[in-house]
């Protein structure tokens, strides 16, 4: 473990790496998603509707698979491992974010829309100043698990030749022909890594709450 365990430490970057950077991304093209599932328009919501219902009753490592060798299959390109796991991980993580922000702006009571529109605010404004600072302070706490989970699923884009925390543990595997402690130190680390983030969203989430009271 003594000569093994810098070797793991390394691949911990890659995974907080595809970690933030998807959940980022996925926060944003939630909020869009999210936005077009709960729209009047049929046209908008019905595709809205399938990609979260696609992504969200298929596995995620089918969805990597799908995103490293399908795509490239039908657009004839060059697949780049690291480009085509953000992709996949951002994909995965929107269509949840979607649902948690659709949960959120719908716990908002109605007639506080009904009130910025009798305002003079068009829809468009209500949402941006009334409905979604509202709803964002409610799904902090479903993001903060969001996060947790996304940051363990990572450990999917391995199957694609990222060296990420766990391909960095099955090369020790093979090397050392020690799976039990390749392996036993990974979780370990995982263990550390989404009890630590877990108790910094926690904070996060205290503090929003606080300045929300004051």
């Amino acid at each position: 473990m003594a000569r093994y365990f810098p070797f793991l430490v390394r691949g911990v970057g890659i995974t907080v790496q595809f970690t933030f950077i998807s959940f980022l991304l996925a926060v944003m093209l939630g909020l869009v998603i999210a936005l077009g599932r709960i729209s009047g328009s049929r046209i908008i919501r019905t595709p809205c509707q399938i990609y979260i219902d696609f992504i969200r009753g298929t596995p995620l490592l089918a969805q990597i698979y799908l995103v490293h060798f399908g795509l490239p299959q039908i657009f004839h390109y060059r697949p780049v491992g690291y480009i085509d796991a953000l992709v996949a991980l951002t994909l995965n993580s929107s269509a949840y974010m979607a649902e948690i922000y659709r949960g959120g702006i719908e716990s908002i009571e109605a007639g506080q829309m009904e009130a910025a529109r009798s305002l003079g605010m068009t829809y468009g404004q209500a949402m941006r100043y009334v409905i979604l600072p509202q709803a964002i302070r409610r799904v902090i706490p479903p993001m903060g698990n969001e996060f947790i989970t996304l940051l363990k699923e990572s450990s999917l884009v391995s199957v694609i030749g990222m060296e990420d925390l766990m391909m960095r543990a099955k090369m020790m595997a093979g090397q050392s022909f020690r799976p039990f402690e390749a392996y036993f130190t990974t979780a370990l680390i995982y263990l550390v890594m989404t009890i630590t983030f877990s108790r910094l969203l926690g904070r996060v989430e205290g503090r929003i709450k606080g300045s929300g009271r004051s």
